[in-house]
């Protein structure tokens, strides 16, 4: 009797956690799906038709997503599944609203080119950061494509690429902090004013002993740094399992991804980052980043840890308020953690949506993030022509100050 007056009590409690977290976010602003496209298409877009499909678009799902200061979108869809895609990184018209989403390959088709030469060509994009100060783009070239055991010498890079000419400003090589057939080169933050980029190394790749790490980049001086090498804080948490909607994500072939979104706060003095196959997310002052004598033990000192954030994560973006906003993928929304209160909360979720992944703000200040399922894709249990890639908006500039 005490055995099941227990369960019944636990149970109970449970319930009445989810339906707190629900109430919660239920209360504050609702998210809304901005887009939904049915595959991709990189044909010439018509305002009077809808162009064809790409016929291998169910490998192709959108990743990464940013906006430029007039509220054009990037994105990316890295070749992870398949290399078929004509690229990696495009623009994204969003003036279509039906249809398959109308790409336009960046800079260019023959700039995407995997057959190109390995350290000039994206091969495989899923971070990049639109800078709105410098007009640039940054972008992440993991550098393997699907097929290939490791990354072709040179090919794991950053570009740095003028938005408005499509010239590439400047090239940094990564093939010395990263390892070729062992790095999984994540994601991207970019202080726009110092000109230091910071790049999270998953090493998934390399799993179960992932090779994770950060990258520091200083483009005044063309170098990249790796610091935080296998640190436990950026590391895939012990008996940790990766849920969205209710099921483990790859049950028997376990997800297991360390340190993936990261975010600089508005000043650019403080480092956020969580890890998909954990539960917290961990800050550090950039200051002690940048220091090209500080040692490990001094950076691994500066870590503060601000909490649980609830559910297994993906993209991360802080507002020009210093909020920081994170997508969690157990309960299909968006969780806000605010360092002026401390506070970590479920600000709002939606059942509909099928992997949060990229966070990204509109000029305007509203937040904007993909949803394509892509643990779905990466599992081949998605069919083709059944694909959705969706944009979900979560209105939030009434609340805040315009974004950077």
């Amino acid at each position: 009797m005490l055995h099941r007056s227990f369960l019944t009590a636990a149970f109970a409690l449970a319930a009445l956690l989810a339906l707190s977290q629900t109430a919660s976010a239920a209360s504050g602003p609702r998210l809304e799906r901005w887009r939904s496209y049915a595959g991709l298409s990189w044909q010439p877009s018509s305002d009077s038709a809808n162009p064809a499909p790409f016929a291998g678009s169910v490998d192709a799902p959108i990743a990464g997503l940013h906006f430029d200061a007039n509220g054009t979108a990037y994105v990316s869809t890295p070749r992870l599944i398949s290399a078929g895609a004509p690229a990696t990184l495009s623009k994204l018209d969003t003036r279509a609203r039906t249809g398959p989403a109308r790409l336009t390959a960046f800079p260019s088709v023959q700039a995407n080119a995997i057959d190109g030469d390995p350290q000039q060509s994206l091969r495989n994009v899923l971070g990049f950061h639109v800078d709105r100060r410098n007009g640039w783009l940054w972008a992440v070239d993991m550098g393997f494509i699907a097929g290939e055991p490791e990354a072709p010498e040179g090919a794991q890079k950053v570009l740095v690429i003028d938005l408005a000419s499509g010239r590439t400003v400047k090239r940094i090589p990564l093939d010395g902090v990263a390892d070729r057939r062992g790095s999984f080169l994540n994601d991207i933050a970019v202080d726009e004013r110092r000109r230091v980029a910071y790049i999270s190394d998953s090493g998934m790749r390399s799993a179960p002993h992932n090779m994770v790490g950060l990258i520091v980049i200083d483009l005044a001086s063309n170098r990249a740094r790796r610091v935080l090498d296998k640190h436990p804080t950026l590391q895939v948490e012990p008996g940790v399992k990766v849920f969205s909607h209710g099921s483990e994500v790859w049950p028997g072939n376990s997800l297991l991804l360390g340190i993936n979104g990261i975010a600089l706060s508005p000043d650019g003095r403080t480092l956020y980052w969580t890890v998909t196959t954990g539960t917290r997310a961990h800050a550090i002052p950039t200051a002690v980043l940048r220091k090209t004598d500080a040692t490990e033990a001094q950076l691994a000192a500066s870590i503060r840890d601000l909490g649980a954030v609830g559910g297994n994560t993906d993209g991360i973006v802080v507002d020009a308020q210093g909020d920081l906003y994170i997508t969690d993928v157990t309960r299909n929304g968006i969780v806000k953690y605010s360092p002026r209160s401390k506070a970590m909360s479920l600000m709002a979720a939606d059942e509909r949506v099928r992997w949060p992944d990229t966070l990204s703000t509109l000029p305007g200040g509203d937040l904007v993030f993909t949803s394509s399922a892509l643990n779905e894709h990466f599992a081949g249990s998605v069919k083709g022509g059944e694909e959705r890639y969706d944009l979900w908006r979560l209105p939030v500039a009434g609340r805040n100050a315009k974004a950077r």
